[in-house]
């Protein structure tokens, strides 16, 4: 039997671009998707921080090092410049390859929850420098 688990995360990744008229997809800095393990075409499932919602579409590469992260085609319609994403891909694994298995977490500190309201577009892509990697989400507590 297979079973389905997160296999990449990006936490907290900031919308440089929304690209309504582009190619429908995500794109993402490629030296983002190097690190977190996320290949070009492969789906993602995309969660939105400020506005709640939640799709799914596909990684595109952007330019290394950029910082850029655009969502693009009709799901432009979900996320605006300066919202707050995570970005997640996931695998299937059977249960002998689940009981070793750790995802990639990438974790962006400089993202702030301000909407992008005023900030330059270099801003914008210098909140998507990855600021730690983790293989494991730590359990929550019941005092949160």
């Amino acid at each position: 039997m297979l079973q389905t688990f997160l296999k990449a995360k990006l936490h907290r990744v900031t919308v440089t671009h929304a690209e309504l008229h582009y190619e429908g997809s995500c794109a993402i800095d490629g030296d983002l998707l190097e690190k977190s393990g996320i290949r070009e075409y492969e789906m993602i499932h995309i969660y939105n921080i400020n506005n709640g919602e939640r799709f799914t579409t596909y990684a595109i590469k952007a330019e290394n090092g950029s910082g850029v992260i655009s969502v693009n085609g009709a799901a432009a319609h979900k996320a605006q410049k300066g919202d707050l994403l995570i970005i997640c891909s996931y695998v299937q694994l059977d249960e002998q390859e689940a009981d070793d298995y750790q995802p990639t977490l990438c974790y962006f500190e400089n993202a702030k929850s301000d909407n992008g309201v005023g900030i330059s577009d270099d801003e914008l892509r210098n909140r998507n420098t990855l600021t730690g990697m983790k293989s494991a989400i730590p359990v929550q507590t019941s005092d949160m």
